[in-house]
């Protein structure tokens, strides 16, 4: 029994030895090499498959499309039903690049580039807002969003700076930006709430001042004033230091829009939803970082006015679920989204962004039926934003699983209903007010400081 006791206690001794110096090696391994899944951040664990949407038409069509006609700035008249997106990360790094371990510091880089969501902050008082003069930057500024020379006499805010709650943005400057810029260009193609963040840009690289370094290079791109047209179809200025291009193109609704009847001046125009704008379409090999935005043309006002005929594969539209307005919208955001991120392979150097919607704060009525905007206070509605999803879905909704990032802005311009062209325009007629379109300087500076911070 004695000699039994002890075999078997040392059995047990032996075993326990064993088990020890088992779970001492599983641990010293574990220590040194990490589990995979620790290392992925927990939203990118599952990447969700990009929606399948018709692919874009192949058929080149030449027509330039026509002008907006004045500035009002009507609503859309289709209701659209509260949509429910599941939006997966957008622009995450890890959609197609493997884990790299022996490179800490530029996965570290990645991990936070993909935590940074600039559009989650507050509004903060800054006395060195704004980066330009509201009475300057003539050479740029159009006079009617230049709200210093109009009838308001309350400028506060012009001194609120947009902080953001994971984000370092780094000071604009426009000497750093020329620098980042260098070499390259960058295009907006949109409606006029793009061609105000354009000239918001050329006033902050300028700082408002008339420059000699800056020259028109529009017949570069076809954008000159014919006889007969209220404005071009678009602005090109190239700073000489640096050879820096920034270009605008009207495309209010970044549908390829050309006459039906080309004998016929009164002809209608087909609005092709699927295929992309001629310009980008001649001269998207050209550009290093391309803003696109559309939205507040989208009602039948607007397109009627415009004589605007949906089309779909080169067809004029019978698709009824497309005939309401807001389908054909986000059909077509799908669509253009979808056509840029297909010619990413082909030009990798070009960076491409998707801006969502700028919100209008009309009260009491639409821009012609007595609505307003009379508040002059800043952040009485509001001065943070703490969701993470976007508030516009179908632009969010357009850019996951592709390479086009998204310059997110609405929830943080919702909150500044202060900051419009309101009743001081100088062009208003009695109870018209713009409650779309933004002082300068103003919110959209804000736009480009993000914009500034991704590129």
């Amino acid at each position: 029994m004695k000699g039994g006791f002890y075999g078997l206690r040392g059995r047990e001794i032996s075993l326990i030895t064993v088990v020890l110096m088992c779970s001492t090696f599983l641990f010293w391994a574990w220590k040194r090499t990490p589990p995979l899944n620790s290392l992925v951040p927990h939203q990118t664990q599952l990447q969700l498959s990009p929606e399948i949407f018709p692919s874009v038409a192949k058929d080149e069509a030449k027509g330039k499309q026509i002008q907006e006609a004045g500035v009002d700035v009507s609503a859309q008249d289709d209701t659209s039903p509260t949509e429910v997106d599941i939006v997966a990360p957008v622009g995450s790094p890890y959609t197609s690049s493997p884990v790299r371990g022996k490179d800490d510091q530029n996965f570290t880089a990645l991990i936070q580039n993909h935590d940074c969501n600039y559009a989650k902050g507050k509004w903060v008082p800054d006395d060195n807002r704004p980066l330009y003069s509201g009475f300057g930057c003539k050479q740029w500024l159009s006079g009617m969003w230049a709200c210093k020379l109009m009838q308001r006499t309350d400028f506060s805010y012009e001194k609120l700076r947009w902080e953001s709650k994971s984000c370092q943005m780094e000071e604009f400057e426009g000497s750093k930006f020329l620098r980042k810029m260098q070499n390259k260009t960058l295009a907006f193609v949109g409606d006029s709430l793009g061609r105000q963040q354009f000239q918001s840009l050329m006033c902050m690289i300028t700082g408002g001042n008339a420059s000699l370094d800056v020259i028109d290079v529009g017949k570069e791109y076809g954008l000159v004033q014919s006889r007969g047209d209220a404005r071009p179809g678009g602005w090109v200025y190239r700073f000489l230091s640096t050879n820096t291009t920034i270009l605008y193109y009207w495309s209010a609704s970044l549908c390829d829009v050309e006459p039906i009847d080309i004998t016929d001046s009164t002809t209608a125009y087909a609005m092709h939803l699927d295929r992309p704008p001629a310009f980008l379409r001649q001269f998207l090999h050209k550009f290093d970082v391309l803003v696109l935005n559309t939205g507040h043309h989208w009602n039948r006002g607007k397109l009627n006015a415009n004589k605007w005929v949906m089309h779909v594969g080169g067809m004029p539209n019978t698709d009824r679920k497309l005939a309401r307005i807001w389908e054909a919208k986000n059909f077509t955001i799908h669509c253009i989204v979808n056509w840029v991120n297909s010619q990413l392979t082909k030009y990798p150097g070009l960076k491409a962004f998707y801006r969502t919607l700028s919100p209008r704060h009309f009260v009491g009525g639409d821009w012609n039926t007595g609505g307003s905007c009379d508040n002059t206070t800043p952040m009485s509605v509001g001065k943070e934003v703490s969701q993470d999803e976007s508030s516009d879905q179908s632009a969010a909704g357009a850019v996951k699983g592709t390479g086009v990032k998204l310059l997110d802005i609405t929830a943080l311009s919702q909150i500044r209903d202060e900051g419009h062209i309101s009743r001081f325009s100088r062009t208003a007629r009695p109870g018209v007010q713009d409650c779309l379109h933004w002082c300068l300087p103003g919110v959209p500076d804000t736009w480009n400081e993000i914009l500034f911070a991704q590129i």
